[in-house]
C-alpha cells in the first residue's frame, strides 16, 4: 500500500529529532511493524507551504505519486492562519478570518478535487492542534478552520482525522518549544508550534487506524 502525506513544516518533520520521527514515517513504521501489511510511505510538504502552495505542488510535483496512491492524508491551513495571526498582533489590527477561511475553503476544495481528480487513493484530512491554547484568538481561529476541513472533506466523502483532539490538554507536553501557550510566545521570532517527537509519535498512532488495508 502506499501512503502519501501532503502538508507543511509539521509534515515536513520541522523541529523533530530526525525525518525519521516525524508523524509519516513513524505512521508507516508503526503498520509495517503490527504485520497486517505493508505500508510504502512518501512525503510532499515544505516548510512555509500554505494552502495554495501545497495545491500547486501537488499539481506540479505529485502528480505522479498521488495518482499511485491508495491513501493520501492532508494536513494544511496553519501557515494561513499563523501569518495573519501575527501580521494582527504585529501590527494591533483585528484579524479577518471571515477572508482568510474564504481563501483556505476555496484553495482546499481545489486539492481535494486535484486529489479525487488523479487517485482513486482514500483521503484523511487533519485538523489542527492549538499550539496557542491561553490566547482567545487562536482558539477561536483554529476552531473555524477546523469547522471548515470538516465541511469540505464531507464534500469529497474524505475522512477526517481529530488531531485537535489528540493534542487537547497536552500541548506542553507535545509541542517542541512550548512556553506560556500565548500567540505572543512567537514574536521572539521562534514559531513554537510544530510537534515534538513525542506529539509526532502520538499523531502516528492516531493516523494507523485510517491506513488499515480496505478502510
Amino acid at each position: 500500500m502506499i501512503y502519501t502525506a501532503l502538508g507543511d513544516s509539521i509534515t515536513f518533520g520541522e523541529n523533530a529529532s530526525s525525518f525519521a520521527k516525524a508523524y509519516p514515517r513513524v505512521a508507516a513504521s508503526l503498520v509495517n511493524a503490527s504485520g497486517s501489511h505493508k505500508v510504502i510511505g512518501y512525503v510532499l510538504a515544505r516548510p512555509g507551504w500554505n494552502t495554495y502552495d501545497l495545491l500547486d505542488a501537488a499539481v506540479w510535483q505529485g502528480s505522479s505519486v498521488i495518482s499511485r496512491s491508495d491513501v493520501v492524508s492532508v494536513w494544511i491551513g496553519g501557515v494561513d492562519l499563523a501569518n495573519s495571526a501575527l501580521s494582527s498582533l504585529s501590527s494591533k489590527q483585528p484579524l479577518n478570518s471571515k477572508q482568510i477561511l474564504s481563501r483556505y475553503r476555496q484553495n482546499f476544495h481545489a486539492l481535494l478535487t486535484q486529489i479525487r481528480n488523479s487517485s482513486p487513493a482514500r483521503i484523511i484530512c487533519c485538523t489542527q492542534y492549538n499550539p496557542f491554547p491561553n490566547s482567545l484568538l487562536s482558539t477561536e481561529a483554529i476552531a473555524a478552520l477546523n469547522q471548515a476541513t470538516k465541511e469540505v472533506a464531507l464534500g469529497y466523502n474524505a475522512k477526517v482525522a481529530p488531531v485537535h483532539k489528540w493534542f487537547e490538554g497536552k500541548q506542553d507536553r507535545l509541542i517542541y518549544g512550548y512556553h506560556k501557550g500565548k500567540i505572543e510566545d512567537a514574536l521572539n521570532g521562534f514559531l513554537p508550534i510544530h510537534p515534538n517527537d513525542r506529539g509526532h509519535h502520538v499523531i502516528a498512532k492516531g493516523l494507523v487506524s485510517y491506513l488499515g488495508a480496505g478502510q
